[in-house]
């Protein structure tokens, strides 16, 4: 019955795009701009009945386009067409900005199949276990975080599925709630670098992916804080939906080191491993030492933030030395001087009726032996002069500028963070930071390291792909190397070697699959657009926009009002090949800035995955999710988190600065 449901409810939806057609279309008179819209509409049609979105974009462009060219010579259109097709087919094949996508692929499914995610689940669960809602708040910061490791959303929320689902279900949590908590928070790859749809949308709309990265930075952190603080607040006002995980499961065994230590009476883990530097009874100096570095290593990281931030605010302004410009054009400033600069504008030359005698041809010899061409003048004596005193008087060093008010507010925040950190640093909390430290902040040191190089200008985003699918194969390679290592199984080299082989082995295959599926879909795209032109679609579609006198503001609510409408039957690919190449051209018209529309974009086509009935991120959780759970409590889940979105859209419309203000800063 629910299939059936869901079938009617997919022919009532095509029935809505094809009644237009049917009605409003002249079938006396037909032109290629109809022909046009109807294949806009056919194709729709054709991607919800289950065809290949790439090959049904494909065919459709080859036979319209071979309409469009028949009807203006017959003789040649086969001809034309099939050159049409291998011109797109090649311009995409050298379209360098689709080289990343790979590369992130690969890195993503590096990270998925390394098992850092299960710890960093686990590590994030611990340190949140006091925070209302812990386990959903724990997904939906994990899901962040993987996400900048990928974009692949199917990728983290089948790993999250597998790894928090049940561990959420055991705690008593609703089935609803566990679900939105998964599918939201798996679909942040849409939108957080370094996402595949950003990398889709620029070679569109034909802009920059740096900026597109640098500007969904923080649109994508909102969004990511708008769930959390709805889990917390959800968690606080009906806590039977998410109840409080008990005591046994919040502990955590200590070493042997830490328990002969706190059974001393230390409770504070900093001072007790601080008093113990001298050594404890059945442990080395060098154990104990090393505990005491790790327990330092927030402070040191602290400290070293601080001390850039000084460096970096407190620097002295460079100015430009001009003492080379004087030298090079000393002949012209020295003739500027005695022509009477100081009086505003020199007094312009009398005028001499006679022709005058042209410059001698003869070089004039100079010292070393190399002849001045004819023409050239010595350098003045007052350039000379200032050459050599710019020589001669030792540079003065620059002073740095005061501390600004903001730094010392900043290490005010700093300090006290330390005071609360150290303060309440238990032998449980160092024992979660442990945990933190191997899992969270090799895989946040890979993020930042491509992210940062893109951002930055240090690489390019494919250069930055390949850096960041090495550090996953090195981050395989050392999680599997300590897994086997603790488990003590025989030869671990070679265990290890076998295993991160399967592990490169499945990430490939997977790559080729996923890459496939993109570069076939830029084709069909390309294939589509070129006829969709040829027929006049696009300007019929302006033309008719342009009529409604709509403002900026009005189109801007249009089209992601359709945007939005057409993520519940179409997926995100097929919304930006298919739809963004109508898109784009508008935006000139109404001023819109094409990187704004792609970030609004890339928020507003989460919905693509968390709206139903076609919405994939439950499709994703039900193939994993226990046999009892039902599409209904899925959706149901998500429901909520729709909502938060459209917010999250809203904000960042009546505030661009939100996704424009890292960009202006970085590249302006």
């Amino acid at each position: 019955m629910k299939i059936r449901k869901e079938l009617w409810f997919g022919f009532i939806l095509m029935a809505m795009i094809l009644a237009p057609l049917v009605i409003f279309t002249p079938w006396g008179n037909l032109t290629n701009g109809h022909l046009g819209l109807i294949m806009l509409g056919l194709v729709v049609v054709a991607i919800m009945l289950g065809f290949p979105t790439a090959f049904t974009l494909m065919g459709m462009g080859v036979f319209f386009g071979w309409l469009a060219y028949r009807s203006v010579n017959p003789e040649v259109a086969t001809q034309q067409i099939l050159d049409l097709m291998v011109q797109r087919a090649y311009s995409v094949m050298s379209n360098d900005v689709l080289i990343a996508v790979p590369l992130f692929v690969f890195m993503g499914y590096l990270v998925e199949r390394a098992n850092l995610i299960e710890k960093l689940f686990k590590s994030l669960h611990l340190s949140l276990a006091r925070v209302p809602g812990s386990l959903a708040v724990a997904t939906i910061v994990t899901c962040a975080i993987f996400a900048t490791a990928t974009g692949i959303v199917g990728a983290v929320v089948t790993l999250m599925g597998l790894l928090a689902f049940p561990a959420m279900l055991r705690a008593g949590y609703s089935v609803p709630v566990a679900a939105g908590a998964i599918t939201a928070g798996g679909c942040l790859g849409i939108l957080i670098p370094p996402s595949v749809l950003l990398i889709v949308y620029g070679a569109t709309a034909g802009v920059s992916v740096v900026q597109l990265y640098a500007g969904a930075f923080f649109p994508g952190v909102m969004l990511a804080g708008l769930y959390v603080g709805y889990v917390v607040i959800l968690a606080k006002l009906k806590p039977n939906l998410m109840p409080p995980l008990p005591d046994a499961e919040r502990h955590v065994p200590l070493p042997p080191l830490s328990e002969a230590i706190a059974a001393r009476g230390g409770r504070n883990a900093f001072a007790g491993l601080a008093g113990s530097l001298g050594g404890v009874s059945g442990h080395t100096k060098g154990r104990v030492f090393g505990q005491f570095f790790v327990s330092l290593l927030p402070a040191l990281a602290i400290a070293s933030l601080l001390a850039f931030m000084y460096a970096s605010a407190t620097a002295p302004v460079k100015e430009a030395s001009t003492a080379g410009l004087v030298e090079a054009g000393g002949a012209v400033a020295a003739s500027f001087e005695e022509a009477g600069a100081d009086t505003g504008l020199a007094e312009p030359p009398a005028e001499d009726t006679g022709l005058a005698e042209p410059p001698s041809d003869e070089a004039k010899p100079v010292a070393g032996g190399v002849q001045e061409p004819p023409g050239a003048q010595a350098p003045a004596p007052a350039a000379k002069k200032a050459a050599k005193a710019a020589k001669t008087e030792p540079a003065a060093e620059p002073e740095r500028l005061p501390v600004p008010r903001w730094l010392w507010i900043t290490i005010g925040i700093g300090v006290a963070i330390l005071a609360v950190t150290y303060g309440f640093m238990t032998w449980q909390r160092l024992e979660i930071f442990k945990m933190l430290l191997t899992s969270f902040f090799p895989l946040a040191i890979l993020i930042l390291a491509v992210l940062g190089s893109i951002v930055f200008g240090l690489a390019t985003p494919t250069e930055a792909a390949a850096v960041g699918a090495f550090g996953g194969f090195l981050l395989a390679g050392a999680y599997r190397y300590v897994s086997f290592l603790q488990g003590k199984r025989g030869n671990v080299v070679a265990a290890t070697v076998k295993d991160v082989g399967g592990i490169v082995k499945e990430s490939a295959f997977l790559t080729a699959k996923t890459s496939a599926m993109v570069c076939w879909l830029f084709v069909g795209s390309s294939i589509f657009s070129a006829a969709f032109a040829l027929l006049g679609g696009q300007e019929i579609i302006e033309r008719w926009v342009l009529s409604l006198g709509l403002t900026t503001v009005q189109f801007m609510l249009l089209a992601q009002f359709i945007i939005f409408i057409l993520g519940w039957p179409l997926e995100w690919t097929e919304i930006i090949v298919i739809f963004m190449p109508i898109f784009i051209p508008l935006l000139v018209k109404f001023n819109v800035d094409p990187l704004f529309f792609g970030l609004l974009v890339a928020l507003n086509l989460q919905t693509a995955f968390l709206s139903p009935p076609v919405a994939m991120a439950a499709f994703y959780l039900k193939g994993v999710s226990p046999p009892h759970v039902t599409l209904n409590q899925i959706f149901a889940g998500m429901l909520p988190y729709m909502g938060i979105q459209i917010l999250a859209l809203a904000l960042l419309y009546m505030w661009p600065e939100i996704g424009l203000w890292l960009p202006s800063v970085l590249y302006n």
